[in-house]
């Protein structure tokens, strides 16, 4: 399986951190968020190449990604204008090759198990066509939080409202089947944001995979100190 890195974003909430470095290269314990990525999704091989877009600084992602170790597995898509989620994986989807894919924001520091995530991709119930990763978040109305069944199928998805009914997160990690993004492109837009016109229109058809592991939004300077508190590196 390929996977989709989307690090193109401006990252205005870091400021001023930001001004000079993009938001997938901001340190947590001295090594770059994008580097977190990279092990976890190249360990044991669980992933084959990595697509990773860019906007922001493109210069400075362009050159970490010369300088690692996983640059033989790596692609980079520079973006003149943001395509949002969606519009990403439809302008590049000759680079899966009508494959299932994972994608996922490069803004998030998590240790999730992503072997289990793909396998309980694999086992999803019938008529899912795709799959979520979730988490227990401490701030829900910051987050898009979900309501499941008792097959774990997403029912009910609240963006960010004042008074959630749960504290189960969309972890912004997925594995989309090809069905997905046909359906993006059958939109007719570039700009496509996977919250507000994709995860809709699918509901009943996500299956959700809740990880216990460490998951958070690098999204804001608070953030950003709380992680490099709370979370404690494998390597």
């Amino acid at each position: 399986m390929r996977a989709l890195l989307l690090a193109a974003g401006m990252g205005t909430r870091l400021r001023p951190i930001t001004n000079a470095i993009p938001k997938c290269l901001v340190p947590i314990h001295g090594r770059p968020l994008l580097d977190y990525w990279l092990e976890l999704l190249f360990d044991d091989n669980a992933i084959e190449r990595i697509l990773v877009n860019t906007h922001y600084l493109s210069n400075k992602v362009d050159s970490f990604v010369a300088n690692s170790r996983h640059r033989d597995r790596i692609d980079l898509i520079y973006e003149p204008s943001l395509l949002g989620t969606g519009g990403t994986m439809v302008a590049n989807r000759e680079y899966f090759s009508d494959n299932a894919l994972l994608v996922a924001h490069a803004d998030n520091l998590t240790d999730f198990d992503v072997k289990a995530f793909m396998q309980a991709h694999e086992m999803r119930p019938q008529g899912c066509v795709m799959t979520m990763l979730a988490f227990r978040t401490d701030d829900p109305r910051s987050c898009g939080v979900l309501e499941l069944d008792r097959r774990n199928v997403l029912q009910a998805f609240y963006e960010k409202v004042a008074e959630p009914p749960t504290n189960l997160a969309n972890a912004a990690v997925y594995i989309v089947e090809p069905e997905v993004i046909a359906f993006m492109a059958s939109l007719g837009k570039d700009f496509i944001d996977l919250s507000t016109e994709v995860i809709p229109h699918f509901i009943g058809r996500i299956f959700v995979f809740e990880t216990s592991g460490y998951h958070r939004d690098i999204g804001s300077v608070e953030s950003l100190a709380r992680a490099n508190l709370e979370f404690s590196p494998k390597n």
